[in-house]
């Protein structure tokens, strides 16, 4: 019986899932069988299977050239990047890996603000370049005990977040879509309204139109020269130019970024910053997590494959 076939725009997990993915389907791997456009002519028409990353995504135009396409499985989380009107015209499910990533996304956050308040990749620098014997100690950090953590986007992760610094002895605020019934922490109306209550500016929500661009030049303002801004959802929610600004002007105290609007390029001026941390989207980056999130897409395919129920549909077919 001949294998099932699927066309995957990027490598998929660890190598044992993407070896996995190639004994169990006719995978046509962009890159490695071909470019995009050979690919598409090969066996555009022949497909029902389309995988791609949360990054990469899907566009209209790829989506029409696959006439046959009735699934999009995405390796990540958001899905701000796949064209779900195109997809729902093809009649072509999305799915994506939610929860599998939630915990290490999450520790990342914590990772990324305790780092920017205990000055660790500045004291790492210290350290290896001699000046701790030459210049003595590094200016006092922060606690965080007693701050105010304000999550922008209180879903799975911001939830998760939120639990993790809490244990930290922070006081948590939050704002999303409507007030989460029967919760200790305190509930904001607006981006504006927590960013003007809050110590350290957490953004947790999702990418795409609707959200670019919500921490704005208004929210940093309202965060303050004391304030701190924690990006570990989408570079787009962010306006990196009012960012820049703002870090540049002392009207917003630091930053810690793992994700940025045109990655994998970043903002010179955010570089040599001592009071910015950044990292390489590694949210989910780890060997356990990336192969949960593999092994869930396996399981979309191989559901689509056997006329089963999708495990984590996000737009029905």
């Amino acid at each position: 019986m001949s294998k099932f076939p699927l066309l995957s725009l990027a490598p998929l997990g660890p190598p044992d899932i993407q070896e996995q993915l190639d004994s169990e389907f006719e995978v046509h791997l962009v890159g490695r069988d071909g470019t995009l456009d050979e690919l598409i002519g090969r066996v555009g028409g022949q497909v029902t299977a389309l995988v791609t990353t949360g990054g990469r995504g899907a566009e209209a135009e790829l989506v029409e050239a696959l006439p046959k396409l009735r699934v999009i499985a995405c390796y990540g989380v958001g899905v701000d990047a796949v064209d779900l009107a195109a997809a729902a015209r093809q009649g072509a499910a999305v799915t994506n890996t939610p929860d599998v990533l939630t915990d290490d996304v999450a520790d990342l956050a914590v990772f990324l603000l305790g780092a920017l308040h205990r000055l660790l990749v500045r004291g790492d620098r210290w350290v290896r370049a001699g000046d701790w014997s030459r210049s003595g100690d590094l200016p006092l950090g922060r606690s965080l005990r007693g701050r105010r953590a304000g999550i922008l986007g209180l879903g799975r992760i911001g939830e998760a977040t939120a639990r993790r610094l809490e244990v930290f002895g922070m006081e948590i605020l939050y704002h999303k879509r409507s007030p989460l019934p029967d919760s200790n922490w305190t509930y904001l109306d607006s981006p504006l309204a927590l960013a003007q209550q809050c110590d350290d500016l957490i953004v947790c929500c999702s990418g795409g139109a609707a959200t670019r661009h919500l921490v704005d030049a208004k929210v940093l303002e309202a965060l303050g020269p004391d304030g701190t801004l924690v990006n570990i959802a989408r570079g787009s929610v962010v306006d990196e130019q009012a960012l820049v600004a703002a870090l540049q002007s002392g009207r917003t105290g630091g930053a810690a970024l793992d994700v940025f609007e045109k990655e994998p390029e970043v903002p010179e001026a955010l570089v040599g910053r001592d009071n910015v941390v950044l990292a390489p989207h590694i949210g989910s980056a780890t060997w356990e997590t990336r192969r949960a999130m593999g092994n869930l897409v396996l399981d979309n395919l191989r559901a689509h494959r056997d006329g089963h129920a999708l495990l984590t549909p996000v737009v029905p077919g």
